[in-house]
């Protein structure tokens, strides 16, 4: 069972996808980090749910923040939620938002339910499901923008990475909506290469933001993918990343369409998960 939060800093409990864990940020008293298998999946501030602090989730947020005109109620599809950091921080930054998060691991989700509860008067709703099974259910032209932030064992299922997948992405969009999904890859690119290579051909625009090292091939790390059948503000995402603590490079255009020369267009038949991480990436965390 959890640990109640009074009586120790670190939480743990076992999940459907291993041990959770919930350490404490030592500089924020009511923020944590979220864990499963020792591999970094969320951090939340519960004082001030619009803080993002991992780089990711920030980019994220930037997607999130110019998705529509400031203020302006969104709806939202999560596939994967983790602590739902970024459900919580549209909540926070657009109210009246509604949300539907898709996580396969409802014992993760009891967990975060319990040690790191939302208001209640947000419009968000959890459902226990496969992530591409939760994506078939949801109605035709439902979402302003879908969210993928889905891993299992630090790798993003093959299954969520395919030209199939993102038809149903398409369906799930309202007319102009948006995709977002976070990445991991290194060295060679193989993975990122194929993402955006299938991106492209599902979508009229697409756009990646990512940390150079990431990009050139020279470390492991996260790349935020973003597509839509309308034009993407990339100036407007260009500046808010460059403003970052980490800050990270957007690709577009000619640019990615380099990028990804070559990369075969991922199907069912051919998808395999993203890259394992290499070894103890996450010793620091």
């Amino acid at each position: 069972m959890a640990r109640n939060r009074r009586s120790a800093d670190l939480r743990s409990t076992p999940v459907d996808g291993g041990l959770a864990e919930l350490r404490p940020d030592q500089e924020h008293p009511q923020s944590w980090t979220l864990l499963v298998d020792g591999a970094p999946q969320s951090h939340v501030d519960l004082a001030d749910p619009g803080r993002l602090d991992f780089p990711y989730q920030r980019r994220l947020g930037h997607v999130i923040d110019l998705a529509a005109p400031p203020g302006r109620p969104l709806r939202v599809l999560h596939l994967g939620g983790g602590a739902l950091t970024l459900a919580r921080y549209t909540a926070h930054t657009r109210p009246r938002s509604t949300q539907q998060v898709v996580e396969v691991d409802t014992a993760l989700t009891d967990f975060v339910r319990a040690e790191l509860p939302w208001d209640r008067t947000w419009r968000i709703k959890v459902r226990g499901a496969d992530a591409r099974e939760g994506l078939a259910k949801a109605p035709d032209g439902w979402a302003d923008l879908v969210i993928a932030d889905v891993f299992a064992g630090a790798r993003t299922p093959a299954h969520l990475t395919t030209a199939e997948y993102l038809a149903d992405v398409r369906r799930v969009l309202a007319p102009g909506g948006w995709y977002a999904a976070n990445l991991t890859d290194g060295g060679p690119l193989a993975f990122l290469r194929g993402q955006v290579a299938t991106a492209r051909a599902a979508f009229a625009e697409a756009a990646v933001a990512a940390d150079p090292a990431v990009l050139r091939g020279r470390r492991f790390g996260n790349t935020v993918l973003v597509a839509a059948d309308v034009p993407l503000p990339v100036a407007d995402l260009t500046r808010l990343v460059a403003t970052d603590p980490h800050t990270a490079r957007v690709e577009h255009g000619p640019a990615l369409a380099d990028f990804a020369a070559g990369a075969a267009v991922v199907s069912d038949a051919t998808a395999t998960p993203s890259p394992v991480p290499p070894p103890h990436i996450f010793d620091d965390v």
